[in-house]
């Protein structure tokens, strides 16, 4: 492993909630990310709700081999987390053993510090802890845990929770020149309520969710029982989702300015040639899409491919990479990057081979998405969909509900999933699909490189 500070940095942007496509709207982003690194073109999430999905971002496994089912106790969010032990291994505890200075700041998992921690807990694995435990969504109004101590900020411009974290950020990255760190931002944009800074309140006046061909989808008689009961959206309907949408791209104005933030410290501190930044989200969002006036935990290209651009040493600028990759892959590549030691149980790919423009020869043919719904009344209430088993390959998406219904889609005819195959496909792709699938599901460790594999 190499030593000291030559080793690189590595900084993690993680939106929430945020779908593909909106990055050209943000002009640090673009410029600093976009332009300067690589875009991978179809990256999806394990699971298309924070919780799950963040806690696959930590451990490099999937839904079903970490347990964290859901957002909300008993099944899911911090709790979970927290009582099966799952913090005394992550992300955040390989880098610091590798010898990573390393700091969380922003979101962590849902409902944290719950009913099993105090509000002043901070979990092992971080030297630097800035992370709300009341109101964080508000952006305003919220208490910060600042390395165990307790810290209430107002309503005031400079409170705006993104810019307190740009300003975290800063101080962060000056304070490490002795040593390489490692640094996870989780900004709360673009998720509900998505309230701006006063400075960005009127941007993307008059903006539109965009109308692609699964807005407000006409026909669904093909589609499981769960979006056939769906009505067609009112005008009503696509005005409020119209508002949102500028909403949300007002709060991101936020996010893309803690970026510009980020670069700027990494210039000033001499250190932005020898950063890694990822920028990525913890699922997508519909506005519309698929007769859905927002929200997400469906197996629709909406919910569960994000955005994942980045920068750094090797990284061939503007480039677009189009290998399947998964959100559980982010950990054993900052790991890869770093020299630290990735534990046995981890399931995901390092990400560095194409980063650096060398593919191996095998790369994964398979992508598992998972969904549970919650035993949490309040929480199911926030979605119609039944459980469900996903599968993305080169050309399909399948899916098996719990219900017993199934959708197929053939993405290179059908890239906005318009037409269920299901019912029509040949018995020997569904058969083929079904038997991926179920090793998908039922891998475990490294038996998932080789699920992910079978073709």
């Amino acid at each position: 492993m190499a030593e000291g500070k030559s080793r690189p940095n590595i900084v993690l942007v993680m939106a929430d909630d945020l779908e593909t496509g909106t990055l050209p709207y943000f002009p640090n982003i673009t410029q600093h990310l976009v332009r300067q690194g690589a875009f991978f073109d179809r990256f999806f999430v394990t699971n298309s709700w924070c919780c799950p999905s963040r806690s696959s971002i930590l451990r490099s496994q999937y839904v079903h081999s970490h347990g964290v089912l859901t957002n909300t106790a008993p099944e899911g969010g911090f709790d979970r987390f927290h009582e099966l032990g799952l913090e005394r291994s992550t992300i955040g505890t390989w880098m610091q053993q590798a010898g990573y200075r390393t700091g969380l700041m922003g979101k962590y998992l849902n409902h944290y510090p719950g009913g099993t921690a105090e509000e002043a807990f901070v979990p092992p694995g971080w030297d630097e802890w800035d992370v709300p435990v009341r109101a964080l969504y508000e952006e305003y109004g919220y208490r910060l845990n600042e390395n165990g101590a307790l810290f209430d900020y107002g309503w005031t411009e400079q409170d705006y929770l993104s810019d307190v974290l740009a300003r975290k950020a800063a101080d962060f990255i000056a304070g490490s020149a002795e040593q390489p760190f490692f640094l996870y931002l989780a900004p709360i944009g673009p998720h509900n309520p998505a309230n701006p800074a006063v400075r960005h309140a009127n941007a993307f006046a008059g903006s539109m969710a965009p109308r692609t061909p699964s807005f407000n989808q006409a026909d669904v008689s093909a589609e499981p029982l769960w979006l056939r009961a769906r009505p067609e959206l009112s005008q009503e309907g696509m005005d409020e989702i119209d508002q949102r949408y500028r909403a949300r791209m007002r709060a991101m104005l936020g996010v893309d300015d803690l970026v510009g933030s980020v670069v700027t410290a990494l210039e000033q501190a001499g250190q932005l040639d020898n950063t890694y930044i990822f920028f990525t989200s913890d699922n997508g969002f519909h506005l519309g899409t698929h007769r859905l006036r927002q929200g997400k935990t469906t197996p629709f290209d909406e919910a569960i491919r994000v955005p994942l651009v980045v920068r750094g040493p090797g990284i061939k600028a503007g480039s677009v990479i189009d290998q399947l990759g998964s959100t559980v892959d982010l950990a054993t590549t900052f790991a890869e990057l770093g020299g630290a030691t990735v534990p046995p149980f981890a399931e995901g790919r390092s990400l560095v081979p194409l980063l650096k423009g060398r593919p191996p020869d095998e790369w994964r043919a398979n992508v598992l998405v998972e969904f549970n719904r919650p035993a949490n009344a309040a929480s199911a209430a926030q979605t119609p969909v039944p459980g469900y088993r996903a599968l993305r390959t080169d050309q399909y998406a399948y899916v098996r509900y719990e219900t017993g219904e199934k959708q197929l889609y053939d993405l290179h005819d059908d890239p906005y999933e318009l037409h269920n195959l299901a019912a029509s496909a040949d018995p020997a792709l569904l058969d083929d699909l079904e038997a991926r699938l179920s090793a998908m599901a039922a891998c475990s460790g490294a038996t998932c490189r080789q699920a992910d594999l079978r073709q």
